[in-house]
């Protein structure tokens, strides 16, 4: 979950079931990380002593690799056996990570309505491939074992819009019991379909949302005495790698885009056209690491908060996306936020404000959850 601070207001901007990035937790957090893992297979598929990990096609990315070697050493350490099967992998191949780690890639196989690899019938399959390209066919169907993220997980068919008109339910729930706003939990958002920027299609729908939008954040910020300049994020509604997203601060630069802007935000990544976006309110970050804007990540296995990092970029501003290349990762120093708040402690004393981070991600998976059971497929 990526969540932004900006003193007055803490808000999920994005959540991401498909996750890379394991590998930039603090080594502190693998034994958390483990039992949750532990849990999470008790509960799920109390039999697993295999496991396939499916990841996603791009074997060059080392970083990446790093990712899913980290991912494959939890699951190891929670006792399951767990071999690597590439969607795209012909012949069994090894690679190797950023940090010189190797991974064995196998072909997959497909056996009636169970997948594996050669000589390995797992109990689970998890895929760590966000399926932006779309749903092979080969995991489709599969009955008989656990698959996870269901398959409407994936940003072939999952909108960033349902997950957080789902998200304003828990949000509004929450605040309710806390008596609180809801709006310092929960950003405001609107969504426009039928998008072509390249053939400039959907522009006074885009137009009239922001406007509406930041005039909408204007009466918060007037009613709460709040300084700063509203702006939204422009996004496309399916995909992540902060690829298609554009920040707003006044309706005329989405009639104004040039060349280039339309670009960026015609297409994400495989190549898909951007056809819906979700307009969303921007939230400030105020939290700063090495005097650089930085915003916390907060990852989760099951239901568990296992810890997180900072993104950090050096070149960005507080009221702009950090989700982007020249970007870097600090792990967050989660001590002590598991227990509860100190009610002596300052409000922002590091384990306050970290458990506060733990709470509104775990608002942002309950609103997964409902954004996954109210697409699945009949």
């Amino acid at each position: 979950m990526d969540l932004r601070n900006s003193g007055f207001k803490l808000a999920p901007v994005d959540t991401n079931l498909f996750p890379g990035g394991f590998n930039n937790l603090s080594a502190a957090f693998m034994p958390l990380a483990v039992q949750a893992a532990t849990a999470a297979i008790a509960r799920i598929c109390p039999e697993a002593k295999n496991l396939l990990l499916v990841p996603e096609n791009h074997t060059r990315n080392k970083w990446y690799l790093e990712n899913v070697a980290t991912l494959a050493a939890i699951l190891r350490q929670a006792g399951l056996e767990v071999r690597i099967g590439g969607l795209h992998v012909e012949e069994k191949t090894e690679v190797e990570t950023a940090t010189g780690k190797k991974l064995l890639l196998e072909p997959l196989k497909r056996d009636g309505a169970r997948l594996g690899v050669e000589a390995f019938d797992p109990c689970a399959v998890l895929v760590n491939n966000d399926l932006s390209a779309g749903i092979p066919d080969i995991l489709k169907g599969l009955d008989e074992q656990v698959l996870l993220p269901p398959l409407h997980a994936g940003w072939a068919l999952r909108r960033k819009s349902a997950h957080f008109a789902a998200y304003d339910e828990v949000a509004a729930g929450f605040a309710d019991l806390l008596r609180i706003d809801p709006w310092l939990l929960n950003p405001y958002h609107a969504h426009c379909g039928e998008i072509d920027f390249q053939a400039r299609a959907g522009e006074e729908c885009l137009a009239s949302n922001v406007s509406m939008l930041l005039e909408k954040i204007r009466a918060k910020y007037l009613e709460y005495g709040i300084q700063d300049a509203p702006y939204v994020a422009v996004k496309a509604d399916a995909g992540t790698y902060g690829m298609g997203v554009m920040m707003v601060r006044d309706a005329a630069e989405v009639r104004d885009l040039n060349r280039r802007q339309r670009n960026k935000m015609a297409v994400v990544k495989e190549g898909l056209a951007v056809t819906d976006v979700i307009i969303q309110e921007g939230v400030h970050t105020v939290e700063r690491i090495e005097d650089k804007a930085a915003e916390p990540v907060v990852y989760m296995l099951d239901r568990f908060v296992i810890g997180g990092f900072y993104r950090v970029h050096g070149a960005r501003a507080a009221d702009e996306n950090l989700n982007a290349p020249g970007m870097h990762f600090v792990p967050l120093a989660f001590e002590q936020s598991c227990t509860l708040p100190d009610p002596h402690a300052n409000c922002d004393a590091p384990p306050n404000r970290f458990y506060a981070y733990g709470v509104v991600a775990r608002l942002a998976l309950a609103a997964g959850g409902l954004e996954l059971e109210r697409g699945a497929p009949a």
